[in-house]
């Protein structure tokens, strides 16, 4: 799936935070780096729908189905990490499905814990856990290596890289080597 960005722009009052954005995002995965404030997460915003551009256009998404991990990690924290999972899937949650992802993300040894008792690391990765878990067509990552250690950090970027191949990924992050983990094009936010 290939989501076209043309042209957008985006101000909150006067304070303009996105000028003519155009960029194409293929199936694969991209790296969008730009310093703080430059408008990152507003794009991921428009592009998952929850915001509107004051300009311009995206197309290509329309009928996809979307996933996400926001900067904040937005879980249920009186939940178990299965019970995190099986509240996006519903009907579609699968256990067994469930155990080898979480054990991909170093998670399996979660036990019953509520999710508001886990470590910084350990939300971070359920709450990719929960992005992953979701059927899509498109994937919105903003940020999502924040607090995890270089094993925990490789351990995520291998499994996006398994568990996205064909599918359309943007990831937002400050660090060149995730672009280069996850063989990823690097796109600057001017």
């Amino acid at each position: 799936m290939t989501v076209e960005i043309r042209d957008v722009s985006k101000s909150y009052g006067d304070a303009r935070v996105l000028q003519n954005v155009s960029l194409t995002l293929e199936p694969g995965v991209t790296c969008l780096a730009a310093p703080s404030g430059a408008g990152k997460t507003t794009l991921v915003r428009i592009l998952l729908g929850l915001e509107q551009p004051g300009s311009g256009f995206v197309t290509g998404l329309e009928a996809a189905r979307l996933s996400a991990v926001f900067q904040e990690d937005r879980l249920l924290d009186r939940l178990d990490a299965a019970g995190n999972l099986c509240f996006v899937l519903g009907r579609d949650y699968d256990e067994t499905q469930a155990a080898v992802l979480l054990g991909e993300l170093g998670l399996g040894d979660a036990g019953g814990k509520a999710a508001g008792e886990y470590s910084g690391g350990m939300k971070r990765r359920l709450a990719l856990a929960r992005a992953l878990s979701a059927p899509f067509d498109f994937l919105a990552l903003d940020e999502p290596f924040t607090g995890l250690d270089g094993e925990n950090r490789k351990r995520a970027i291998d499994c996006i890289r398994r568990r996205t191949a064909g599918k359309t990924v943007l990831v937002v992050t400050h660090n060149s080597e995730d672009a280069v983990g996850l063989d990823a094009r690097t796109v600057k936010l001017e």
